[in-house]
C-alpha cells in the first residue's frame, strides 16, 4: 500500500506544470539568452547617471544625444528598469574603517554624516534599491548581434553614457524578476567601483 501511495505522488509530481515549463528559454550563455525557436536575446546594461545636477544647457544637450541614440536603432528593443534590493551592511562596514582611518576633522564630518544616514536606512528597514538600466533586443545571427551592441555601445557613450554588454547573471536577475517579482531572490551587495 505504501509503495502505491509512494508511486501515485511519483506520478503526481512529475506532471506538475512550472512556470518554466511554458518559458521558451533553452539556456543563458555567452550574455544572451537562448530561446527554443533559435533567436537570442541580448543587449546592454547602461551605467545610471542623473543628469539633472548638470547645468540647463548639458541637461538639453545630453537629452538630445539620447534622442538621437534611440533614432538610430531601425529593430524592435526593449527598455527595461529593474530595481535591485541592496544590502548597504558591506557599504556601511567600509565607512566605519574610512571614518576610523581619516584624520582630517571635516572629511571625518562628512564621513559621519554618510554613516548616520546609512542607519537611518537600517533602522527604518527601508527597502534599499539600486535601479537598473537595459536595452534589450532579440536576434539569430551572432555577426549581427555584436555588430548591433558595438552600435548601442558607442552610441550611448555618445549621450555621455556608460554600457556594456549584458552578463549572464543580468540576464538571470532579469528573467528572475519577472518570474517571482524579485520577492524570493535573495541578493548581495551592488557597489560601483567610481
Amino acid at each position: 500500500m505504501l509503495l502505491m501511495a509512494m508511486t501515485n505522488q511519483k506520478n503526481s509530481s512529475s506532471t506538475r506544470k512550472f512556470a518554466e515549463d511554458w518559458l521558451p528559454v533553452k539556456s543563458i550563455q555567452n550574455g544572451e539568452i537562448l530561446l527554443d525557436n533559435g533567436l537570442r536575446v541580448t543587449g546592454v546594461k547602461v551605467r545610471p547617471r542623473n543628469i539633472f545636477i548638470l547645468d540647463y544647457d548639458s541637461q538639453n544637450n545630453a537629452i538630445f544625444n539620447l534622442r538621437n541614440f534611440y533614432n538610430t536603432i531601425d529593430y524592435p528593443f526593449w527598455l527595461i528598469v529593474s530595481d535591485r534590493p541592496v544590502d548597504i551592511n558591506v557599504y556601511l562596514n567600509q565607512l566605519k574603517l574610512l571614518y576610523n582611518s581619516v584624520q582630517v576633522q571635516a572629511i571625518r564630518k562628512l564621513v559621519r554624516e554618510d554613516i548616520d544616514k546609512a542607519n537611518l536606512f537600517m533602522s527604518k528597514e527601508v527597502n534599499v534599491t539600486d535601479t537598473e538600466y537595459f536595452i534589450l533586443f532579440k536576434e539569430r545571427r551572432p555577426e549581427i548581434i555584436q555588430k548591433r551592441i558595438q552600435n548601442m555601445i558607442s552610441g550611448l557613450s555618445g549621450a555621455g553614457l556608460q554600457s556594456t554588454q549584458v552578463s549572464n547573471d543580468d540576464l538571470r536577475v532579469l528573467l528572475d524578476g519577472f518570474m517571482n517579482g524579485g520577492d524570493t531572490t535573495e541578493f548581495g551587495t551592488v557597489m560601483s567601483s567610481i
